[in-house]
């Protein structure tokens, strides 16, 4: 499998900061402070513009799980046509049954709706009820990639499920291990579990340039402050590429040596 770093970005500048940074390709969402959703337009759009490597998009409509009605269906669908034809490389989604099961009916129609864009089938994979029937699921999809943390808060609390993973995955399909990613996890998670595709946000935050501030209104998340914005880091992304990259060397070195 072709190494990947991934990055998350729900802003035109993130964007640029993680392709100035050495991404390989981007994952396009909106308010990643509540994982991800579908993102704008224009937002698309400027990105599109603005950034020449592979971008997949978030097709997700709303927070919270992944059980979806037939609306909230009809909007992901046309919503994956829709970023087709505006230039999008791939789509991120993933569809559960109630059981905790992956819903085949509706990632089929996804799947199709997407014609020759790549999917991945995103962490909805990490709270369905048995990740190794949903990962040869994947595989007679016809999906890319599944990017997941081996069903842990952070991959790091992952690995064993990971490294499960990547052996039965072989190169049918691309296991991109995800949450709490930087430089020094890349280090620890290529040499434990051969995993050699990475999803980050690598996201720092910055203050508001605002002056007149009522710090006690808050218009969503109270825990989060309305004059902190989330920025991708570039120089967290240059790390992460050369932790990779210092990586993929060593695990190819060890694997001639065996």
């Amino acid at each position: 499998m072709k190494p990947n770093l991934e990055v998350c970005v729900d802003s035109v500048e993130s964007a640029l900061n993680a392709q100035a940074g050495g991404a390989d390709r981007l994952e396009v969402c909106s308010n990643l402070i509540i994982g991800g959703t579908t993102p704008g337009v224009s937002q698309f759009k400027q990105i599109r513009d603005i950034c020449e490597i592979e971008l997949r998009v978030l097709i997700r409509p709303r927070f919270g799980d992944f059980l979806y009605t037939d609306a909230e269906f009809q909007m992901m669908k046309e919503d994956i046509l829709m970023f087709g034809e505006l230039g999008a490389d791939g789509i991120a989604v993933g569809c559960l049954k109630a059981d905790g099961s992956i819903d085949m009916e509706q990632m089929r129609a996804l799947r199709e709706c997407a014609g020759p864009m790549k999917l991945t089938m995103h962490r909805a994979f990490d709270v369905c009820r048995d990740p190794y029937e949903a990962l040869e699921e994947a595989v007679g999809l016809g999906i890319d990639t599944i990017l997941t943390s081996g069903q842990a808060a952070v991959c790091t609390e992952g690995i064993r499920i990971l490294e499960r993973l990547v052996s039965k995955a072989g190169d049918q399909i691309e296991v991109m291990a995800g949450s709490g990613v930087n430089a020094g996890v890349i280090r620890q998670m290529v040499e434990r579990t051969h995993v050699l595709s990475f999803h980050m946000s690598g996201k720092q935050m910055i203050d508001s340039g605002m002056i007149y501030r009522k710090p006690d209104i808050n218009m969503g998340l109270s825990c989060f402050s309305e004059y902190s914005i989330i920025r991708t880091d570039k120089e967290e992304v240059k790390k992460a590429r050369q932790a990779l990259l210092e990586s993929l060397k060593k695990y190819r070195t060890d694997r001639q040596d065996c």
